[in-house]
C-alpha cells in the first residue's frame, strides 16, 4: 500500500497548527485582561472576534459559543493548506479526499440542525416535497451542497497548482532561450522564475487561497444559520 505524499503534509500542518495554538493559548492566558494587548496577541484576538461576530449573526449567541472554535480551526486549516504550496509542498486541499471530508463535516452539521430544529417527520417529508415523484431529485439535492463545496475548493486549488506548474515550464523555456542567445546549450538555471513567478504566486496561492477559504467557511456558517429558527438565534 502506497501512502500519498499529501498525508505527510497533512500531518505536518496538524503538528504545526497544534503547537501554534497551544503556544498562543498559553500566551493569551498570561496576558493581563486589564492591560492593552500587544504583539501577536492583537491580530489573533481581532481574528477571533471577527469570526465569532460572523458566526453569532448567523446562528445566534448560544450556538456560536459552541460552533466558533470549530469555525476558527476550519478557517486556519484550510487557509494554511491552500497556501502551503508557497513553501514547495503540495496543498492538501488539491486532494479531493480532503475537500470531500471537510464538506462532509459541514453537510453532517446541516443534517443535524435540520433534524434537531425541524424534527424527524419534517426531515423525511422534505424528500417528497412538493410532490412524491420529486423524491429522486430531492435526494440528489440533499447531497449536492456537499459535492459542490468539495469540488469548488478542490477545483480552484488544483487549477492554481496546474497554472503555476505551467508558469515554471514557461519560465524554464524562456531562461533556455535567453541563455541560448549567449551560446549556452540545453537546460540552464531557471533564472526567470524568481522574476515572474512571485507575482503569480501572490494571486494563485495567497489571494485565491484566502478567497476559497472565505467562501468555504462562509457557506458553512450561512447554510447552518438557514436551518436554525430565528427564536433560537436570540
Amino acid at each position: 500500500m502506497t501512502i500519498q505524499t499529501d498525508v505527510y503534509v497533512i500531518i505536518l500542518i496538524t503538528i504545526i497548527l497544534g503547537v501554534a495554538m497551544i503556544l498562543l493559548s498559553k500566551k493569551i492566558d498570561k496576558t493581563d485582561p486589564l492591560e492593552k494587548p500587544k504583539g501577536v496577541i492583537v491580530p489573533v484576538l481581532m481574528g477571533i472576534e471577527m469570526v465569532y461576530n460572523t458566526v453569532r449573526e448567523n446562528v445566534g449567541k448560544k450556538i456560536a459559543d459552541k460552533l466558533t472554535p470549530y469555525i476558527l480551526v476550519l478557517w486556519v486549516y484550510i487557509f494554511v493548506s491552500n497556501t502551503i504550496s508557497l513553501f514547495g509542498l503540495s496543498s492538501p486541499t488539491a486532494n479531493f479526499s480532503v475537500t470531500i471530508l471537510l464538506s462532509f463535516l459541514t453537510w453532517l452539521m446541516i443534517q443535524v440542525a435540520e433534524l434537531k430544529f425541524g424534527g424527524f417527520k419534517a426531515y423525511m417529508h422534505a424528500f417528497i416535497e412538493p410532490i412524491a415523484p420529486m423524491l429522486p431529485m430531492n435526494i440528489i439535492g440533499k447531497f449536492s451542497t456537499m459535492l459542490s463545496m468539495a469540488l469548488r475548493l478542490f477545483g480552484n486549488i488544483t487549477c492554481g497548482s496546474i497554472m503555476m506548474s505551467l508558469v515554471y515550464m514557461g519560465t524554464q523555456n524562456l531562461s533556455n532561450l535567453i541563455a541560448g542567445l549567449v551560446g549556452a546549450q540545453g537546460n540552464v538555471f531557471n533564472f526567470m522564475a524568481p522574476i515572474i513567478a512571485p507575482v503569480l504566486h501572490m494571486y494563485f496561492d495567497l489571494f485565491a487561497g484566502f478567497i476559497q477559504t472565505l467562501v468555504f467557511v462562509t457557506l458553512t456558517i450561512v447554510l447552518l444559520g438557514n436551518d436554525i429558527p430565528e427564536e433560537e438565534k436570540n
